[in-house]
């Protein structure tokens, strides 16, 4: 009896074995992209979003500075952008303008490099009114200098900066 156990023991760990080299092996491949860096939403993560961004919004544009959690500024009403989150190219946060007393909210689809993207933005306040009903509009980003470059803080020499003015801001 002990000699067929031990028989079958070893024909189990053969066949565990022979089992185990003949799977098929995963082939595991480290993602290299500029926000693989970090866990979503980290501070590294969100690095691909610092620098000089162009916004642009029916043939107006202006430059908006992000810190490294892509958060930052734009001239126009005092702007101020901060970032929600971002994950698979897929940027989403609000917006204010103390200057205008309103805020709202933004989505952007960015490129695969993270240099570009299809935005749309909305309004959740203005003023005293917490559900307007006005729309809000389309734009697109373009990074204009990482925040790498040698100077973060001057603006190119083609580029000039203009206010973004909203369709409502018109009338």
């Amino acid at each position: 009896m002990k000699t067929s156990r031990a028989w079958l023991t070893g024909l189990m760990l053969s066949a565990a074995a022979v089992s185990a080299c003949v799977q098929p092996q995963a082939i595991l491949r480290a993602d290299t992209s500029p926000a693989a860096s970090g866990a979503p939403n980290s501070p590294d993560h969100l690095r691909v979003l610092e620098g000089v961004w162009e916004y642009e919004d029916g043939g107006v544009a202006v430059s908006l500075k992000l810190d490294e959690q892509g958060n930052g500024t734009y001239p126009w009403k005092n702007g101020e952008f901060l970032t929600r989150a971002l994950s698979d190219h897929a940027w989403i946060g609000t917006w204010r303008q103390p200057g205008n007393d309103r805020e709202g909210g933004f989505e952007v689809k960015l490129s695969d490099d993270y240099s570009e993207g299809e935005g749309r933005w909305w309004y959740t306040r203005i003023a005293d009114d917490t559900a307007p009903t006005k729309p809000g509009g389309a734009f697109h980003l373009t990074k204009i200098e990482d925040a790498g470059s040698e100077d973060t803080a001057a603006e190119p020499e083609s580029f000039s900066p203009q206010p973004v003015l909203f369709p409502s801001d018109l009338r």
